[in-house]
């Protein structure tokens, strides 16, 4: 099968988005398909106001067009609802093809937090988006079920994994600090909550790896939390392991794949019970959680690495794909594609 998965989100962006679709693209090419991922880079793009690591291909519409002409795929999937799924969407929809799409960011609250835009405004936008979509993938229960409350046609469960051969317990030394050692993995940025992380008075020492848009004022703000920027592969796992605790203190976070990569490490999460958290940290053996963070943190210190490797091992890769396989909408291959307007007027 030849995929064409389109998505706005890409490297250089370092998230559960990009990790989870270059995971499913690498399985799915082990097993014998062919996906040609339609990203940013490809085309002419302009960095995000406030997040230049985003990367916005604008004005894309006629490379795209040619690129998935040429291409021919079985299938088409969008991720996201940007510029890119935009675009290919309109192309699906001019020519009659059947596409799937995924839910996996809860841009109408963080539009919200930014701007002020009702989130009724965004919800209509995102319903708007995946109405004409097959299938639309959401990765936990709570979400699926939020989704159809909200009016969006068609959602269903597709799971997540975690690399357990990267992720995995390793020695405490790797950051020499006073113990506990809490640590956050994520985009530094407001709708990540991180600052109920920093402003508990808790013993121990506060690590936040990654970077955004508020990462010099929370660094000015608390001196004494390690700010390291970015981490990847082999680092980004030595420091998750060398962690007493992972904290994740987001409250919109449709996942959290970072709390599994934490769970493969041997590391317990704290998090509120919210969204994202209730779907992953299904046992109390793994992870607390509380509204109040510190009681979270407390009592998540007392777990045992071992539950929290074992659980890990039941979510895979392999069967992530696989599932995103069987949601994939085929094109016929032998029925018509319709010319857009572009080509009849020509």
């Amino acid at each position: 099968m030849k995929l064409a998965l389109i998505t706005d989100a890409w490297l250089p962006q370092t998230n559960g988005v990009v990790t989870t679709l270059r995971a499913v693209c690498n399985e799915l090419n082990a097993i014998g398909h062919s996906v040609e991922t339609f990203t940013p880079d490809l085309f002419r793009n302009w960095p995000c106001p406030g997040y230049p690591e985003i990367r916005l291909a604008l004005g894309c519409g006629p490379k795209l067009r040619t690129r998935l002409d040429r291409f021919e795929p079985d299938a088409i999937h969008i991720a996201t609802e940007g510029p890119l799924g935009l675009t290919a969407r309109r192309y699906c929809k001019q020519r009659g093809l059947p596409f799937t799409s995924s839910f996996h960011t809860r841009f109408a609250e963080y539009i919200h937090l930014r701007t002020g835009l009702p989130l009724s405004v965004g919800y209509a936008y995102l319903r708007w988006f995946h109405s004409e979509s097959v299938r639309v993938m959401a990765a936990t229960p709570a979400l699926l079920e939020e989704l159809k409350a909200r009016g969006f046609k068609n959602p269903v469960l597709w799971s997540r994994g975690v690399d357990t051969e990267l992720f995995r317990p390793r020695s405490k030394d790797f950051l020499p600090d006073a113990h506990p050692v809490m640590l956050y993995v994520g985009r530094v940025a407001i709708e990540k909550n991180i600052e109920a992380f920093l402003e508990l008075d808790i013993p121990g020492t506060k690590y936040v790896v990654g970077d955004g848009p508020q990462r010099q004022e929370l660094e000015r703000k608390y001196p004494e939390v390690h700010f390291v920027g970015y981490k990847y592969g082999e680092e980004l796992a030595r420091y998750l392991a060398a962690a007493d605790v992972f904290v994740f203190p987001s409250r919109t976070d449709t996942f959290g794949l970072v709390m599994l990569e934490a769970l493969a490490s041997g590391v317990p999460v704290a998090a509120f019970p919210v969204e994202g958290p209730k779907d992953v940290i299904l046992s109390r053996r793994v992870g607390c959680l509380d509204e109040y963070l510190k009681k979270a943190i407390t009592e998540a210190l007392q777990l045992d690495p071992e539950d929290c490797r074992r659980y890990a091992l039941q979510y895979s890769w392999r069967d992530c794909a696989l599932q995103f396989e069987r949601y994939l909408a085929r094109i016929p291959k032998n029925g018509p594609r319709s010319a857009a307007w572009w080509q009849r007027s020509s």
